[in-house]
C-alpha cells in the first residue's frame, strides 16, 4: 500500500518558474542534469503552487540570483515573489532575500528595509557567497543589525555548492567562502541574531557540527542534498543531538519531494525523527520567527 503523503515544511527551495528559476544562464542550465540529475522544465506560478499543495507542502522560496542583477531589476524580482506569495498564501510562506552589499551599494540594505516593510509572510536574508563575500565580511554588519532590528533570520550557506560546478576555475565560485569558519564567526559577532546555516556542509561537516553543538541557537536545513548521500556523522547526530534543530530543504525544482521522501524514509530514521525533520522542528522555528498564526 502507498504511503500517505508526508506533511513537510520545506525551509529552502526555488523557484520552477522561467522567470524565477534558480539557474538562468546557458551554461548553468547545461550543467543542470550533470551536477543535480534534473532536467530544466518550466512550470506557471500556478502549477508550482498546485504542485506545493498536491505534495502536501508549504515551501519558503529562494530568489538568489536577484543579488545579480541591476538593483530595479532586483527590486521588480522581489516585488514578483511577494505578488506570488500574494496569490497563493496556502502553500508560499515566504522569501529568503539575496542582496550583496558590494554590488548593491548603499542601495543594497535600503532594499532589504523595503522588503522588511513589503513582506506578506516570512522573510530573511541569505548569504550564499557564491560570488559574493564570505559571511564574516564586514559589509554584512549593516545587514545583520537591520535583521536584529526586525527580529528576520540570516540563512548562511556551508559546504560546497553545485554552481560553477565543472566550469572553468569554478566559474570564479570560492569554495572557502563557505567554509563554517564564517558561520561561527558571525554567530560569536551576534549572539542576538536569528541564524540558519543552509545545505550540508561536505567537506566540512564535522566543523559545521562542532559550530552547531558551541552555538546551539543556530538552527541547520538540509536542502540541496538527498539524505542518502549525507555523510557518516551528518546521519548520526539527525536523530541524537541535532534532532530538534534540522530542518527540511527541499531545493525544488531540482530535486522532486517525491524523491526526497522516499529517500529520506529509506534511511530508517524513526517516525517521530522524521516528523521532526519534516514539520515538527520548522514549526518552532516560524513561531520563534513571529509567525504562530501563519502555520
Amino acid at each position: 500500500m502507498d504511503q500517505a503523503p508526508m506533511k513537510i515544511i520545506d525551509l529552502h527551495s526555488h523557484w520552477g518558474t522561467r522567470r524565477g528559476y534558480p539557474l538562468q544562464a546557458e551554461k548553468e542550465l547545461a550543467q543542470q542534469r550533470a551536477t543535480w540529475n534534473s532536467e530544466t522544465r518550466y512550470h506557471t506560478e500556478t502549477e508550482m503552487a498546485a504542485y506545493f499543495r498536491d505534495s502536501g507542502v508549504r515551501a519558503i522560496l529562494d530568489l538568489g540570483y536577484a543579488k545579480y542583477r541591476p538593483l530595479e531589476e532586483m527590486r521588480a524580482l522581489h516585488d514578483y515573489a511577494f505578488e506570488t506569495e500574494a496569490a497563493h498564501r496556502d502553500v508560499i510562506l515566504g522569501h529568503w532575500v539575496h542582496i550583496d552589499p558590494q554590488r548593491a551599494g548603499p542601495d543594497g540594505i535600503r532594499e532589504l528595509r523595503r522588503c522588511i516593510d513589503k513582506r506578506i509572510g516570512f522573510l530573511g536574508y541569505a548569504i550564499s557567497a557564491s560570488l559574493s563575500p564570505p559571511a564574516s565580511d564586514a559589509a554584512y554588519q549593516p545587514y545583520y543589525d537591520l535583521c536584529m532590528e526586525a527580529g528576520i533570520p540570516v540563512l548562511i550557506f556551508v559546504g560546497t555548492t553545485g554552481l560553477g560546478a565543472g566550469l572553468p576555475g569554478g566559474d570564479g565560485v570560492i569554495l572557502d567562502y563557505c567554509h563554517p569558519r564564517h558561520l561561527d564567526w558571525v554567530a560569536a559577532h551576534n549572539p542576538d541574531l536569528k541564524i540558519v546555516a543552509a545545505r550540508p556542509g561536505w567537506p566540512w561537516q564535522a566543523e559545521v557540527i562542532a559550530v552547531l553543538m558551541h552555538k546551539r541557537n543556530i538552527w541547520y536545513e538540509l536542502h540541496g542534498w538527498s539524505p542518502k548521500y549525507h555523510t557518516a556523522d551528518l546521519k548520526h547526530e539527525i536523530p541524537r543531538r541535532l534532532k530538534d534543530r534540522i530542518l527540511f530543504g527541499g531545493d525544488y525544482p531540482l530535486f522532486k519531494y517525491e524523491r526526497l521522501v522516499a529517500d529520506w524514509r529509506a534511511e530508517g530514521y524513526p517516525a517521530e525523527i522524521l516528523d521532526k525533520v519534516f514539520y515538527k522542528n520548522a514549526e518552532r522555528f516560524l513561531a520563534e520567527a513571529g509567525m504562530n498564526g501563519a502555520i
